[in-house]
C-alpha cells in the first residue's frame, strides 16, 4: 500500500508512504534489540525524497529511535550525532521528550561524547 501511495503524495498530510514504512521497520528493529538491522533501515530511510517530505516532529522521533540503536551498538558518537540533529529539526522534542533527555544523559556519561552534548545538557540544566 506504501508503494501504491508513494512518497511525496500524502494528500491527506497522513505521513504514509514508503519512507513511513522504513522508519516503522527500523523502529520496530530498535524494540526487539537489534540494532544493526535498524541503522542499516534508517540509512535506507533517509536516502528517500520522502524523508524530507516527513514533518519535522516525525524525523525527529525516528532519529530518537536510531539515537537508541547507536546507544545499543555502544556507538555514543553516533547517538550524539543523532541528537544533535534532533535539535537542530524540532528543539522541542529534545527539550520535552523523557525518552530524548534520557537519551541525552545517558551519551553524556559516555568520556568520549562530543562537546556539544555537554553543552546541549547545560543548556537543558541537565548537566
Amino acid at each position: 500500500m506504501a508503494q501504491r501511495v508513494g512518497d511525496g503524495y500524502d494528500h491527506h498530510r497522513t505521513g504514509f508512504g514508503p519512507t513511513a514504512v522504513d522508519l516503522a521497520r527500523a523502529a520496530a528493529a530498535v524494540e526487539v534489540g537489534d540494532a544493526r538491522a535498524a541503522v542499516v533501515r534508517h540509512e535506507k530511510a533517509v536516502a528517500r525524497p520522502g524523508w524530507r517530505w516527513l514533518p519535522a516532529e516525525h524525523r525527529a522521533a525516528h532519529l530518537l529511535d536510531v539515537a537508541r540503536a547507536y546507544l545499543e551498538a555502544g556507538d555514543a558518537g553516533n547517538a550524539a550525532r543523532m541528537v544533535t540533529e534532533i535539535e537542530r529539526t524540532a528543539p522541542a522534542e529534545v527539550m520535552h521528550r523523557p525518552v530524548a533527555r534520557d537519551i541525552l544523559a545517558e551519551i553524556a556519561r559516555d568520556p568520549r561524547a562530543p562537546t556539544t552534548i555537554a553543552r546541549l545538557t547545560a543548556t537543558l540544566g541537565m548537566g
